[in-house]
């Protein structure tokens, strides 16, 4: 307890007019929020936008340990202090993943929370920063509530803050502060970052089968992973799950678990250009029959069989929903829908068919997932981003889809390529692949997506053929794509660009919403194959990425010659 009672002030601030969210929260270079009052308005404005349901409330707070999280923090609790929050829990060093923060919110059943993390992008002072909130279901803001930040942050004053309550140390030790200010009780709560979320794997999955599966049997020799947090907030959930619980070795199982505030100078993004490290240990590497890969706040991941066999997100998603009976947490609890973000091939949709369960398609970001979810209408769900997660929580989750892919493995007694290949027999295969522009100009990356837009309003797209390597696709719709949630009718529009063939092939053109400087345009292609399932994916999809490029004249507009990353 404080020894003393302290009072907040009132301090005078002028707007920003950079601070519009984006998919998933504000994500700006660290420069950018250590300038004056920057970070300190974005999260009053948070604070303004909960109105009435702030005042006596509990938030967690927590993210991935980039650069400039603690100084974040501190804010964040002199500004809670101010603003009538009864009490913050926040994790041990700052550190939560971000599906750990949504399984909080949910257990403690709590206001919401907020979480610093710029997800798969680049850490330390040079690079990225990010503030996002999460509702009281555990999920990302949804649009109306980020709307209302950003308008919030073009006109705000002035923010409170208490500048006597002392920070400094108070993240770093376990334990709870009790503090008076402005004669109302204020604590913080500071938690073990990893205790709730490993007992909530521990409920879904059977430990002891994958624990056998990664320690081997007497008839059954071990499984051989190969775990790589890319220094990022993972490592010390997988240092206590796949080291401590499920036995897998600290010297040769696992990598880069301990998290960096600049993730060593590395991309934490799980894809094959910027987990190329894992990529070739699994090549050079023959005795490990799976790879996993998570990104920097841990929602995301990256899937890997023997000799870095590589699972699409698109197939992950699929493989995952075909086999669900093998996870306890769905024979308990049932399933009760599948869907993907737009961008996403239909694998899936192709399995919903078969077991009779309803799909739907959202658009890109995990927000437009939660209400389905909070309807029971939805139990698994994907995004091609390397997300990938369940009804459990409200955000994606990488260590949950690895854990259920290895319980997969466990109860199919296959390696991933095998099951894959079962998979493919059965349902056909949906090839895809996604071209990455990163920090484009971003007036040249608006005129491509004006251009294309044109095509849509003349209507000159449709019915019209192209011809790329021998092959020709016909053209039946183009739009942009636009959602009704069918749980509360409200409407998301302008999601990207679909150019749909008759065969049901597809070109999607998208502007990224995650990027902190410039323009990421996003191309997405995908073919569906109902015999020819062997075939390199970048063989197969190579027609439809030249028609994909002269319908959108990128180069042209972008001065690009080639992507950044091909997924």
């Amino acid at each position: 307890m404080s020894s003393e009672p302290l009072q907040s002030i009132v301090v005078e601030t002028t707007p920003f007019d950079d601070q519009k969210p984006g998919t998933s929260g504000l994500r700006k270079k660290v420069k950018v929020f250590m300038q004056k009052n920057y970070t300190e308005n974005f999260v009053q404005c948070i604070f303004d936008a909960l109105g009435c349901k702030l005042k006596g409330s509990t938030l967690i707070v927590g993210g991935d340990g980039r650069y400039f999280s603690k100084p974040a923090i501190n804010t964040i609790i002199r500004i809670a202090s101010a603003n009538e929050v009864s009490k913050l829990i926040i994790g041990q060093l700052g550190i939560f993943s971000t599906p750990a923060v949504s399984a909080l919110i949910r257990q403690h059943k709590v206001l919401g929370g907020i979480v610093l993390t710029a997800s798969h992008n680049p850490g330390g002072i040079r690079n990225d920063f990010g503030i996002k909130y999460n509702i009281e279901n555990g999920g990302p803001a949804p649009d109306q509530i980020s709307n209302s930040i950003y308008e919030l942050t073009k006109k705000i004053t002035q923010y409170k803050t208490t500048p006597t309550l002392e920070t400094d140390r108070l993240i770093d030790i376990l334990g709870t502060s009790k503090f008076n200010v402005n004669g109302r009780d204020f604590t913080v709560e500071i938690i073990d970052s990893t205790k709730n979320y490993v007992a909530l794997m521990k409920e879904i999955f059977d430990f002891h089968k994958l624990r056998a599966l990664i320690r081997g049997t007497d008839s059954r020799p071990p499984f051989s992973i190969l775990i790589d947090s890319m220094n990022g907030v993972t490592g010390v959930y997988v240092r206590n799950i796949f080291v401590e619980e499920l036995g897998a070795s600290p010297d040769n199982n696992v990598r880069r678990v301990v998290p960096l505030d600049n993730f060593g100078e590395i991309h934490p993004d799980p894809n094959l250009t910027y987990a190329k490290d894992l990529v070739d240990a699994l090549q050079e590497n023959a005795s490990y029959d799976f790879g996993a890969a998570f990104d920097g706040d841990g929602d995301r991941n990256m899937i890997l069989g023997k000799n870095a066999f590589f699972v699409t997100p698109s197939d992950s998603l699929a493989v995952l929903a075909n086999n669900l009976e093998c996870i306890p947490y769905f024979k308990k609890n049932g399933v009760h829908g599948f869907a993907r973000s737009m961008p996403t091939a239909a694998a899936v949709d192709r399995v919903a068919a078969k077991l009779g369960k309803e799909m739907f398609e959202v658009p890109t970001g995990w927000k437009y997932f939660g209400n389905l979810m909070d309807a029971g209408r939805l139990s698994l769900c994907g995004e091609e981003s390397f997300g990938t997660g369940s009804d459990h929580i409200r955000e994606k989750d990488g260590i949950w889809a690895v854990l259920a892919w290895l319980s997969v493995i466990e109860h199919k007694k296959m390696g991933v390529e095998e099951i894959l290949k079962e998979h493919w027999k059965l349902y056909g295969r949906n090839y895809f692949t996604r071209y990455d522009y990163e920090e484009c100009e971003t007036e040249g990356a608006n005129l491509l997506i004006e251009n294309l837009e044109k095509l849509l309003t003349e209507g000159t797209l449709v019915g019209k053929s192209y011809t790329a390597q021998g092959k020709s696709y016909k053209v039946a719709k183009a739009d942009n794509f636009s959602y009704v949630d069918p749980i509360d009718n409200s409407v998301a529009q302008n999601q990207g660009i679909r150019i749909l063939f008759e065969d049901g092939s597809r070109l999607i053109y998208r502007l990224s919403g995650t990027g902190s400087s410039g323009a990421t345009i996003r191309v997405y292609i995908e073919c569906y194959e109902k015999e020819d399932v062997l075939t390199d994916a970048q063989v197969m999809l190579k027609p439809l990425v030249e028609i994909g490029l002269e319908i959108s004249q990128l180069k042209k507009f972008t001065q690009r010659e080639e992507p950044t990353v091909i997924t």
